[in-house]
């Protein structure tokens, strides 16, 4: 027995027990990754010239978006797709500001774009299907109002479905905006928008890239896909029953169509960067639960079996984020306590240390993959390239990212679907209240102790007062 406690707390078991798990679950699968990217990239293949380009519809969901909608619609009318091929849907999801001025505004300084407005009932996959009903061309795109596209996005999706029959719909890649991030004020803050940055580069050109290879992308983004109008209308539209319609539609084409989703990598929309720390929160619990609502909807398709591990990317997604969500939360928890069972401080700093530098080191693998995905954007590419210290920041911004969507875990299980959300502070305030009242007896127990004790203060002073007297 006590060569079995020994082994336990040796230096040995601790590493294998501790180390193992950044190694299994970051580690081996970025590099994997990282070879396979390196290849596509290699072996590009070279792009087609072509002359002829279709009509296309682009939807795009308003509301209250007064201040974004103008920048949204000027960066398609700039864009070297031939304006006279674009027909624009502005699908107003009752907006109570000046969003419809701006819509006239936009006919009057941009007469090339076919622009028109039309009003629909509140929710945006309501909105998004009166725009799919209403839409014309060959391939029908959704855009944010909050975003601009780069100029060469929309040609670039096109061009790829032109070249490539086999796929039905498209996820383009999204960016937060470097000059909005640069014109940020305050250090703490346009750094943390920076992290921000970094973190959409990898989960578009690298997380995103590498599941477009094997037709596993799990959600076409909302704010920038793209669809051949004979697909999108062959499904059951966008769900209302949840809060991530954009990954419901996805598991229609992929799943229940059994058809090819992929990613447009040189195809950029900037979205404005996160506001502050509460809209973070609710933007990442609100993806959390919608993850969780479309893999219960779908789990018959996928997750009915548990052999279904090594042949369903979306059985090894739930186990990642979700089933181990709660050995990893135990596992940080853990790490403070090791040090009440005779483990000694230093190698548990040691080991937080090297996992530390695990995390790096697959950030540093993501970031090459990421800089030789940008070759066509020149600028983008400096701007991003630039920024090379912001790997050693990653895992803590990654680490704060864990117990937002942790949150959402928990949240979805206790809570109804619904858009509107607790933000961070309000969940302070929340969590603050159930501890007071969880402790409650405890601090019952001290004011009473407490005033025992002034009780019994009291009365020897009083005796004191009397003697002397």
């Amino acid at each position: 027995m006590k060569f079995i406690s020994d082994f336990f707390r040796s230096s040995i078991f601790f590493w294998a027990a501790w180390v193992i798990i950044p190694i299994l679950m970051e580690v081996l699968p970025t590099v994997a990754d990282f070879f396979i990217l390196l290849k596509k990239r290699i072996f590009h293949k070279k792009e087609e010239e072509q002359d002829f380009f279709p009509e296309i519809t682009l939807i795009v969901p308003v509301y209250n978006s007064a201040d974004s909608l103008y920048r949204c619609i000027e960066s398609i009318h700039n864009s070297d797709y031939d304006n006279e091929l674009i027909y624009i849907l502005l699908v107003n999801n009752m907006s109570t500001d000046n969003s419809f001025e701006v819509f006239c505004q936009c006919q009057k300084d941009f007469p090339g774009l076919t622009i028109n407005w039309v009003n629909s009932r509140q929710g945006k996959s309501k909105a998004l299907n009166l725009g799919l009903f209403n839409s014309y061309g060959k391939y029908i795109i959704h855009i944010d109002s909050d975003g601009v596209l780069h100029k060469d996005a929309l040609r670039n999706m096109v061009l790829k479905f032109e070249q490539d029959p086999g796929i039905q719909c498209m996820t383009g890649t999204i960016m937060t905006n470097p000059e909005m991030i640069d014109k940020t004020k305050g250090f703490f803050k346009r750094q943390f928008r920076k992290l921000e940055f970094f973190e959409y580069c990898q989960a578009f050109l690298a997380g995103r890239n590498f599941q477009s290879e094997f037709n596993n992308i799990f959600t076409l983004s909302g704010a920038f896909s793209a669809f051949r109008k004979s697909s999108i209308l062959k499904t059951q539209l966008y769900n209302t029953e949840t809060v991530c319609e954009d990954t419901h539609v996805t598991f229609q084409i992929r799943d229940m169509r059994k058809e090819r989703v992929a990613l447009c990598s040189d195809a950029i929309f900037f979205v404005d960067p996160i506001e502050d720390m509460n809209r973070l929160y609710i933007q990442r619990q609100r993806w959390q639960r919608g993850e969780l609502e479309v893999m219960h909807m779908f789990k018959k398709e996928r997750m009915s079996a548990v052999k279904g591990f090594l042949s369903s990317f979306i059985i090894r997604l739930v186990m990642f984020d979700h089933t181990f969500a709660f050995p990893r939360m135990i596992w940080y928890f853990a790490l403070i306590c090791l040090g009440f069972i005779n483990y000694p401080f230093s190698l548990i700093i040691q080991s937080v240390f090297v996992m530390y530098l695990l995390y790096v080191f697959s950030s540093v693998l993501l970031y090459l993959c990421i800089v030789m995905f940008l070759w066509k954007f020149k600028d983008l590419r400096k701007y991003y390239a630039r920024k090379w210290y912001l790997v050693f920041f990653l895992p803590l911004y990654n680490f704060l990212i864990f117990w937002f969507r942790f949150a959402g875990i928990i949240n979805s299980i206790k809570g109804a679907s619904t858009w509107k959300m607790r933000n961070f502070t309000e969940e302070k305030e929340v969590v603050k209240k159930i501890v007071k009242k969880d402790f409650l007896w405890f601090t019952t127990l001290l004011e009473v102790l407490r005033r025992e004790v002034n009780v019994q203060d009291g009365e020897q002073a009083e005796a004191l007062q009397d003697q002397a007297t």
